[in-house]
Formats: structure tokens, C-alpha cells, sequence
């Protein structure tokens, strides 16, 4: 394309279907129209179309994010900028967050995945932390699926391949199966780091007439209109998307984390931001906006790998491994210097202007003029009309069947698509790079030592139950964060802060929307009840396809702060003598169950309420117990109940035991899914102990059984052996990536 040609499609006419094109509906170009007072030319229409699309812009959520809580004794700084940051102590933090990477993975599952993973982690060396922590919530499609396998494959590939090349440690995440995510799955990435207290970066431009440097790989063609393609819905046209699918390279993000900790040491630095969706654009308007600044940005000056790029093909690309900063000027020669030597570019490619101005210059003409205010802060935010979510009647267990054979139910279930083990996956990420890490994939949470301490470690958990969220998006909401919170008491950690990935369909769509609502409410309440305040997030809306829509999956990560690790319980430490207790009641509640859902193909039922006050009071009791050395193992009962928490305790120690099952209905004792619940495995000599201070704090207790031999026993229930269990539960993911049918 020559230099005439490029000007030429800055001019071209903005029709109604270009408009549509971009993403923005008929009044919103009117609102434009409006803020500037013309038609907006090829580049600005693109520039606003990143802008205000729902994946920059919030537009349709902002409204509801503003209700949940925020701040904490903790909190150093929560949503609005690259991550949250938390004060863990001794003038340290933990820099995280969680974001999505849908559309792009469904698309290019290798790509999409590979540079969700390179997303978050450049979020978190933006603000001045060095990574130390990965974890993934990944959620595909019915296993039957064609295309199922294929994106299993592609994604864990992507994200091994990112993270272990990087070198971070992924210490958590999870894996879910449904029909509903056929069409569009789901891959939620998650990174935290740590820094200094008093070295933490922002990305609000400070200063006028300073330098605006572009630093990292150079800009190419891929990844443009990323981020509109992932505010809308797919159909059969997906696959003309593929262009819009980033490519990420792991190395050149090593070396620009080097670089970046190494130029925010050397005081050069006023403002970093990252070029995530909408690559330079976002980053320069944010920088600018967030300031109460101007910005002026020559686009000559920005180092590209492709020819003849255009205004517009370079405002809106989504190249990968990329920052913006405002540096000072008296600091520039020593910071091209560290980039040079790291081997990336540093261009000085604009100005920071006092008129709240963002304007773009391209081969001498100035493509685009744009208040940066309007831009930035001031997308349409829309209160959009929600239908209150249906209520599911009461389930009786009178009318829920019991199985025949219960030693084969439990076989099924640890060994089905949802519950079997995720070693297939995590044992293609590095999972102890660094050399921190204390608990790998496959327990309640991950932990790491805290690097510098010798006690101190940090406890890493994601956790949603979408089943929940559909049949009440309330208690599924509440359940989401509760569970997250219960899996770092489990391991001995004090819940410190969340971050959120909110999943959902088309918000346009009242029920869709409904569902949003809902679940934040119920997101924030239990945020409040528990002292665990969401610090920074995501918001991933039109996760449709053919208007088919996803479950919702409000996904929850959270850090647990242990102060000592030798304290620490882990899932699998079982020993024979000891004595296992159940601590928070016995199951009751089978609706919306796993055990309704795999063995008898039904949904009914509410979901199990969440009480927040007994999560508080039970987890507080949990986390006591094990930091005075009174557990040796402890496991959160979650998705099939009781049966599934002690046979994956009994697999991963290797340990049998036999339990009473007590006073009520079997299938409800046994794989009831009743919040807010424990087990915890105890020596002998401390058990009556622990079960005298559980009575003392109205802690509902169970004392199930002994610890010992090769089987489950299940008193007059069921009895397997522990081999039988483990078998069934570490084949199915080989087994099926392998394309043994049995598995499915």
C-alpha cells in the first residue's frame, strides 16, 4: 500500500454498515457525532471502536462492578489500574489479577491461549512485580464434542508453552466439561507477582511536554480488531476471525520483564502501561486520561515489522510483548540503553500536551483529533434491562433415586470428565520453576514460599461451580468466592483479596443480564461477609455463538497469606492411625448435584445455599487447627460431597479408611454437596481435642473413622479399594486425549 493509498483509506466513507462493522451500534455513533462535532475520520472510527467496545469500555457492567467492595486493611490498590496489590508484611505486596482470553482461544486455540497467558503477565510487571504465581480456569465443551479434543490439546499446549518458556510457575487452575461451552470455551488466565511497597508502578501520566516511549517487539498486522471481536457474539463466520488471533513469542517477554524491572529500578520511569486490547491505542488513552493529560503520538516513529501499515492497522493492532511509558527526559539515553541491550525497541514516539487532546499523526497528517477525556473515562455506560433469574422448586430427597451399586457410583464419579485428575494437563506446565513452589496442581490451592522469608508462603485457589450460577446466580455467586476461600483455608492461609472473571452471554439479552446482576450481588455479599475484597478483574460478556450462550461462570481467584509453611496441611498427608472428622454438618442437599447430574442425567433443585456466617465461623475454626499442628490433612468438601473429598484424600496419601456414615439418607450423606464443610484428618492422640474445641465453637463435628489399610470403607454403604479408586480417577484425561472411547 503507498503513502497516497494509506491516506485514502483514512478518508473512506463512513457508511452505516462500516459502523455496524466496528461494533458500535446507531446511536452510539450519534453520541459521537455529538462529542465531536463531525464525522469521525477511518482511524478515528476505529480508535473509537476500541474504545468503547464492551471488552475496553465495561459499558454494559460498570454500573454493578461500582457495588462490590473494593478496599481492606490490605489493600494498597484495587480495580482501575493494570492489577490489584495487597500488602502481605515486612514492606512486601502480591501484584495480581485474572483475565480472559475466550474468543481467541476458541478461534486459535495455541495463539488465543499462549498470549492470554503473556496478557496477564506483563499486567503484573506493568506495576513493578516479578511473576512468581500462574493459574488457569479452563472450561471446553462435551467431551463427545469434535472439536473438543482439538482445543484441549491447542490450549494447554498455549498455555504451557507461554508460561514455562517465560519461567513462571503454574501452581493452580481448573478444567470443567459442558455442552455449553461447544460453541465457546472458556480460558481465564491468572498471574501474580511480587514487589516492594514502595516500588509500585501506575500507568496515570503525570507532567506535560514528556516523552511518550514505545518499548518491546515491534508492531505487525496481528491482533487487529481484537478486542471488538471479543465484545461480540459468534456465528458461522468464525473463522474469517482467525486475523484477529495475536501471536505471542514467550522470550521476547522475558527479556522486556528484565528490561521493564530493570529501567523501574533505574527512576526513569513516570507511567507504564501495557498494550493489551487495543494495543496502542488503549494504553496511550488510558495514560493520558487517567492524568487529566493530553497526548500526541507520530506514528513514523513506531518501530513496525510489516510495510506500509496504515494509521489505522497500527492504532489498533494487537502485536504482543509491547509497553507505553512517560519517561523522563533527562533519563532517556540510559533507558534506550537498557533496552538496547536486552535487544528490544525503544522509540520516543509522542508527547504528553496540556489540551486533553489525543491526537495521532501519520506521514505528516494528522489522522486523527479526539478528546481523550471521552475517550478514555467517559464511555457509554449503559443501565441495560434485567429479568430477575426463575427460582428452582425445592428438591426432596424422597425424590431423588439411590443408586444400586454405590462402589461403582464413586468409581464413575472420580473417574468421570469433571472429577478425575487434572495431572494430563498440569504436568505439561512447569509447575516448580523458581524453586518456590510447596504445593503443586492437584490440591485445594498452590502455594509458594515467599521469596527472602523463611517462613512466609502464599496460597493460590480459582474456584466457580456454573451449574450453581444458572440454577441461582445469587447463591451460585456467593458460592463461587466461598469455595475460593474455603480452598485457601484448607491449605492454612488467611484469605487475604480476590480477583474476578465474570463469564457470561449477551447482556443485551435481559435474562443474560439477570444473570450478571444477580451473581455480582451475590459476589459482593460474600466478599463483605468474608473479608476478601476483589482487587482487580475482568468482565468477558457475548460469550455466545449462533445465540446459544455459555453457562454463567463468574470465576473467583484469591491469595491466602501462611505464615509458616511447616504449618501448612496439605490434601494428600493422611497417615494410618489417624482419625478423620468432619467439621460443618452432614450432606442434606443433593440439588444441582454431581450426583444428580452424572448418574442420573437431571438438574433439579436449587443449589445448596450458602450460609456466610457459618463459612466464616468453620473456616476460622479450620485454619486455627491447623496452624496449631492438630491436622495432618485437610480437604473442603465441594463437588460430590463427602464420598468424593475422603476418596481423593485416600488417593493422593495412598492411605484406605473406614467411615460411618451416621443418621440419615445415604445418597445425601454421601455425596451431598452442604456448604461451608471440612474434613480433616487428625492423629489419635489430638483428636478429642480437636472435637472438644469444635463443640466449644459451635463447630457441628463428626468424628468419621480411622485412617488405615487399602480400602474405602463406607460402613454398610459401599467398599472399594483405594488402587480401584486411583485407577479410575488418573485415566480418564490420558485416556481420552488418547481417543479411547471409553472415556467418553
Amino acid at each position: 500500500m503507498t503513502n497516497s493509498s494509506s491516506n485514502i483509506t483514512n478518508n473512506q466513507a463512513i457508511t452505516p454498515e462500516l459502523i455496524e462493522a466496528h461494533g458500535l451500534k446507531p446511536d452510539e455513533y450519534q453520541r459521537i457525532l455529538g462529542l465531536i462535532g463531525r464525522e469521525p475520520s477511518y482511524t478515528e472510527l476505529g480508535i473509537f471502536s476500541a474504545m468503547w467496545n464492551e471488552h475496553c469500555s465495561y459499558k454494559s457492567s460498570k454500573k454493578w462492578l461500582r457495588t462490590l467492595p473494593t478496599t481492606g486493611p490490605r489493600v494498597i490498590q484495587g480495580p482501575g489500574e493494570n492489577a490489584g496489590v495487597v500488602d502481605i508484611g515486612d514492606g512486601d505486596c502480591i501484584v495480581f489479577k485474572m483475565e480472559s482470553h475466550n474468543h481467541p482461544s476458541y478461534i486459535e486455540p495455541y495463539q488465543g491461549a499462549a498470549t492470554g497467558v503473556g496478557g496477564i503477565l506483563r499486567d503484573v510487571f506493568t506495576m513493578g512485580a516479578r511473576p512468581v504465581a500462574a493459574m488457569n480456569a479452563l472450561r471446553f465443551g462435551e467431551p463427545s464434542h469434535p472439536k473438543t479434543r482439538h482445543l484441549v490439546s491447542g490450549v494447554v499446549s498455549g498455555v504451557g508453552g507461554y508460561g514455562n518458556a517465560f519461567g513462571v510457575p503454574t501452581v493452580g487452575g481448573e478444567v470443567n466439561f459442558d455442552k455449553r461451552y461447544n460453541d465457546n470455551i472458556l480460558v481465564n488466565a491468572f498471574a501474580a507477582g511480587l514487589a516492594k511497597t514502595d516500588a509500585i508502578f501506575y500507568s496515570k501520566a503525570e507532567g506535560v511536554g514528556l516523552p511518550v516511549v514505545y518499548l518491546g517487539a515491534k508492531t505487525g498486522r496481528d491482533g487487529v480488531g481484537g478486542a471488538t471481536m471479543a465484545s461480540a457474539e459468534f456465528d458461522e463466520t468464525i473463522e474469517e476471525k482467525r486475523p484477529t488471533v495475536q501471536v505471542g513469542d514467550p522470550f521476547t517477554e522475558k527479556c522486556l520483564l528484565e528490561a521493564c524491572l530493570e529501567l523501574m529500578a533505574s527512576g526513569a520511569v513516570i507511567a507504564i502501561q501495557d498494550m493489551g486490547a487495543a494495543g496502542l491505542t488503549c494504553s496511550a488513552v488510558e495514560m493520558g486520561a487517567k492524568g487529566d493529560l493530553g497526548i500526541e503520538l507520530i506514528l513514523d516513529h513506531v518501530p513496525v515489522r510489516e510495510e506500509n501499515m496504515t494509521a489505522y492497522e497500527m492504532m489498533l493492532s494487537e502485536s504482543q510483548e509491547r509497553m507505553l511509558m512517560v519517561l523522563k527526559p533527562e533519563k532517556a539515553e540510559e533507558a534506550e540503553a537498557i533496552f538496547v541491550k536486552w535487544g528490544l525497541d525503544f522509540a520516543i514516539v509522542g508527547k504528553t500536551t496540556d489540551d486533553l487532546r489525543f491526537r495521532v499523526i501519520h506521514q505528516g497528517v494528522e489522522v486523527a483529533n479526539l478528546p481523550i477525556k471521552e475517550l478514555g473515562d467517559e464511555a457509554p455506560e449503559y443501565d441495560r434491562p434485567w429479568k430477575e433469574p426463575g427460582r428452582h422448586a425445592p428438591l426432596s430427597l424422597a425424590s431423588v433415586p439411590e443408586v444400586e451399586d454405590y462402589a461403582d457410583a464413586l468409581l464413575k464419579l472420580v473417574g468421570s470428565a469433571d472429577q478425575s485428575s487434572r495431572r494430563w494437563v498440569y504436568e505439561q506446565f512447569d509447575t516448580i520453576i523458581q524453586g518456590n513452589s510447596l504445593q503443586i496442581p492437584g490440591g485445594d490451592a498452590g502455594v509458594i514460599r515467599v521469596d527472602g522469608h523463611e517462613t512466609k508462603a502464599l496460597a493460590f485457589s480459582s474456584d466457580v461451580t456454573p451449574r450453581y450460577c444458572e440454577a441461582d446466580p445469587f447463591e451460585g455467586g456467593k458460592q463461587a468466592v466461598a469455595e475460593c476461600w474455603r480452598n485457601l483455608t484448607a491449605v492454612g492461609a488467611e484469605p487475604l483479596a480476590s480477583t474476578d472473571n465474570l463469564n457470561f452471554g449477551n447482556p443485551e439479552k435481559p435474562e443474560v443480564m439477570g444473570q450478571l446482576v444477580k451473581a455480582i450481588e451475590g459476589i459482593g455479599e460474600a466478599c463483605r461477609t468474608l473479608g476478601f475484597p476483589i482487587v482487580s478483574g475482568n468482565v468477558s460478556l457475548y460469550n455466545e455463538t449462533n445465540g446459544q450462550a455459555i453457562l454463567p461462570t463468574p470465576t473467583i481467584a484469591g491469595v491466602g497469606l501462611i505464615p509458616d509453611w511447616k504449618q501448612m496441611a496439605k490434601i494428600g498427608g493422611m497417615q494410618d492411625g489417624d482419625v478423620l472428622i468432619l467439621l460443618g454438618g452432614d450432606g442434606t442437599h443433593l440439588g444441582q448435584s454431581i450426583y444428580l447430574r452424572d448418574l442420573f442425567d437431571r438438574a433439579d433443585g436449587p443449589p445448596p445455599s450458602v450460609d456466610l456466617a457459618i463459612e466464616k465461623r468453620n473456616g476460622d475454626f479450620v485454619r486455627s487447627a491447623i496452624r496449631n499442628g492438630q491436622v495432618t490433612a485437610c480437604h473442603d468438601l465441594s463437588d460430590g460431597g463427602l464420598a468424593l473429598a475422603v476418596a481423593e484424600m485416600a488417593i493422593k496419601s495412598g492411605k484406605g479408611a473406614s467411615i460411618e456414615l451416621g443418621e440419615g439418607a445415604r445418597h445425601a450423606l454421601m455425596f451431598g454437596e452442604d456448604q461451608a464443610r471440612y474434613v480433616v484428618s487428625t492423629s489419635a492422640e489430638t483428636a478429642n481435642l480437636l472435637a472438644l474445641n469444635a463443640e466449644g465453637s459451635g463447630i457441628p463435628f463428626r468424628i468419621l473413622g480411622t485412617v488405615g489399610g487399602t480400602e474405602l470403607n463406607f460402613g454398610d454403604a459401599c467398599k472399594v479399594s483405594v488402587d480401584a479408586l486411583k485407577a479410575s480417577y488418573e485415566g480418564w484425561f490420558p485416556n481420552y486425549m488418547n481417543g479411547v472411547e471409553a472415556a467418553e
